[in-house]
């Protein structure tokens, strides 16, 4: 039986509508989810999507906990749970300093503003029943905290040779089974031309590579030498030598590219490495996100 990922879609102007097309088209092709990141209003795009589906998983992945209030967030999350019937799943993080700084705010202790809003979110009063609650993650005690007071958790740009030591810290009862969602979003090029698509996931990665978080998340698993050469790049304002450290070795073990075969045999290697939900975040080497999208669903046909 294929296994088949879910994927990751955003819905950026002046082609909102296609989006909805394009996400009509993935469930005829019976992909099991659609998850909408932080870039424009994943929340909005969640409320159409479950006016324009009818049985695909759909979800938020994520929805920067500091971006609304906690009584919004949870009229919102109400709604969408109601109606789209239970499809859909509420992921939610912290997002990241250069991204909260654009906005003006300030980011405070994850572990427990999560907390604390999971907790207000729930207290919410006249807002009906809440959606799972899918916690970002990346390292141990974010990981430990989703498995107490969440439904599941989501990884960006996870390393899979690292993803035992992750998914260690979890008991049989979230690991096994499909009640805990266990998802990570892949950043994924398909093309025959092997070093154009390594190209485009080191550009997608680049800004990530920047972020301290993430650096301290990929010395952890083990690529210790390529981060500090990227944080030796950056204490020089040399950033245009950052993707030099993002390595062909670290590059494979966070994204998948090459030709469709290399990249259904990788999609495996998640699922066996213990994720659940595969996310697929398309890229090209030759177009934008709808090329994108053109290129990757033609992998299982």
């Amino acid at each position: 039986m294929t296994r088949l990922p879910a994927l990751s879609l955003a819905a950026v102007p002046n082609r909102r509508q296609a989006t909805l097309e394009l996400a009509q088209e993935i469930e005829r092709k019976g992909y099991p989810g659609i998850y909408a990141p932080s870039l424009g209003d994943s929340l909005a795009l969640c409320q159409s999507l479950a006016h324009v589906t009818h049985e695909i998983e759909i979800g938020t992945s994520i929805m920067p906990i500091y971006f609304r209030q906690v009584v919004d967030f949870a009229s919102t999350a109400g709604y969408l749970h109601e109606v789209s019937n239970g499809r859909f799943r509420f992921g939610i993080g912290v997002s990241h300093v250069p991204a909260l700084k654009s906005r003006g705010l300030a980011a405070g202790k994850p572990l427990s503003d999560v907390r604390d809003f999971v907790e207000a979110l729930k207290a919410v009063p006249r807002v009906g029943e809440m959606p799972p609650i899918i916690l970002a993650t990346l390292r141990q005690k974010m990981i430990r905290l989703a498995a107490e007071i969440g439904d599941g958790m989501v990884f960006a740009n996870g390393a899979r040779s690292y993803m035992s030591t992750s998914l260690a810290e979890l008991n049989d009862d979230k690991t096994g089974g499909t009640e805990f969602f266990i998802g990570n979003m892949i950043p994924t090029c398909i093309s025959e031309d092997i070093e154009a698509a390594k190209a485009v996931n080191r550009k997608t990665l680049t800004s990530y590579a920047m972020l301290p978080n993430y650096r301290n998340y990929w010395k952890a698993a083990g690529y210790v030498e390529e981060m500090e050469g990227v944080e030796a790049a950056l204490a020089t304002g040399d950033r245009d030598r950052v993707p030099h450290y993002l390595t062909d070795r670290w590059l494979a073990d966070t994204t998948l590219f090459g030709s469709a075969s290399a990249v259904r045999e990788g999609i495996e290697a998640w699922f066996d490495a213990g994720i659940k939900t595969p996310i697929i975040v398309p890229s090209s080497a030759n177009g934008g996100q709808m090329v994108a999208f053109s290129e990757f669903l033609k992998v299982y046909d």
